[in-house]
């Protein structure tokens, strides 16, 4: 698989640079975390859901989670384990999938599930890539992490972990850091397997009774940025201790008001460029959306939880390298920097100060190996518009 595959390759030469790397579930680990981009979640629940997940994934998806937890009512669990496996199996042997698979996941509500669901599938595991573990603390998720090493030893295939971080402990400022060094000590104990950790915004504002509109961002709701803000603090570091943290999900996705209209308007990221596509992203309550997903970037985020396929493009277009931060990057790790020093950018509008900058170059340059680098002329329009289906 690789990110903008469904578009033709004549127009990815003429959008990128470089392009997106190939990978496959085989790959790296370090390279999966950064690749997974949107990852759209989906309720086990769906009657076609073999269907859906092979036609999500020829539009351009490259990570889903197939819920068994929040998504459904607790009456529907049963139910909703036997048509997943019923629907992965159909998977297993859907035409043209095995081609050019996702990565699956499945959320699960207890740890038993996880051994339960590998066994039931049988031959047919082989199209997971792990389990999404929820409401994660060091007390909680110890034995999450243990029943996914128990399937993993009998299933044969590597199978990883995303602990979601939503739990209450985590959210309150009094058992905020002790919750936080339990979390590190469990993933750190698994590292191996841990891919990525998941931020549950949304139970965060349930704590308070919050919800924010789709003019917010998860960072102007004050209480939740602060956990943000820690959980990146205490295990999203660049020192090879950290892990990667995916941003929270956006809950919208068509505006039934048009008060937002005026405003949307005059958004910076839609500045000068085609009232078509200004028009789609307005009725899609695209423009919040964009503003968080930068803030995401700028606060240590990589990838986005999604809840809706309209968000899987402009999530992938904003990942991709720009030339300009490719530049850098390659000049501030050029093996002649290695003492350090400072220097004045390529496109002359900045200082690159080599040291300081070496570990945002690192992350930048493996963000270029899973979404590509952009040409110079070439922005997220014009990315999100290559990707569109016709």
């Amino acid at each position: 698989m690789r990110h903008f595959g469904q578009i033709a390759p004549e127009v990815r030469q003429r959008l990128f640079h470089r392009e997106p790397s190939r990978f496959t579930a085989d790959s790296p680990a370090r390279l999966l975390a950064a690749a997974l981009g949107a990852t759209l979640y989906s309720p086990a629940t769906r009657p076609r859901l073999a269907d859906d997940i092979a036609k999500q994934s020829a539009r351009g998806v490259v990570s889903m989670v197939l819920c068994l937890e929040d998504s459904i009512d607790d009456a529907d669990v049963q139910d909703a384990e036997e048509n997943l496996v019923r629907q992965l199996r159909e998977l297993a042997g859907h035409p043209g999938y095995a081609a050019d698979p996702a990565l699956l996941f499945i959320r699960v509500r207890t740890p038993g599930q996880i051994p339960d669901l590998t066994r039931r599938l049988g031959p047919a595991a082989a199209v997971l890539s792990g389990f999404v573990l929820p409401k994660f603390t060091e007390e909680r998720g110890i034995p999450f992490l243990e029943a996914l090493a128990a399937a993993e030893a009998a299933s044969g295939r590597r199978l990883f972990a995303m602990p979601v971080l939503e739990s209450p402990e985590l959210l309150y400022r009094e058992t905020r850091v002790e919750t936080l060094e339990g979390i590190f000590r469990a993933v750190d104990k698994y590292r191996d397997r841990v891919l990525a950790l998941r931020l549950g915004v949304t139970d965060f504002c349930s704590s308070y009774g919050l919800r924010r509109g789709p003019d917010m961002t998860a960072y102007d709701v004050q209480v939740v940025a602060s956990v943000i803000a820690d959980v990146v603090n205490m295990l999203g570091r660049a020192d090879g201790t950290g892990f990667t943290v995916t941003g929270p999900v956006w809950e919208y996705f068509r505006v039934q008001e048009r008060m937002f209209k005026p405003q949307l308007r005059r958004s910076p990221f839609l500045e000068g460029q085609a009232d078509e596509l200004r028009e789609a992203l307005i009725e899609h309550a695209m423009d919040g959306l964009l503003r968080e997903i930068a803030l995401d970037q700028a606060n240590g985020l990589l990838g986005k939880t999604c809840i809706h396929p309209s968000h899987v493009l402009p999530v992938h277009a904003l990942s991709v390298v720009s030339h300009e931060e490719f530049s850098d990057a390659q000049d501030i790790l050029r093996p002649e920097r290695g003492g350090g020093g400072v220097l004045r950018s390529a496109y002359t509008n900045k200082m690159n100060e080599v040291k300081p900058h070496r570990a945002w170059a690192e992350r930048t340059l493996l963000r270029a190996e899973a979404f590509g680098v952009a040409n110079e002329d070439i922005g997220f329009v014009e990315l999100l518009a290559a990707g569109i289906p016709t």
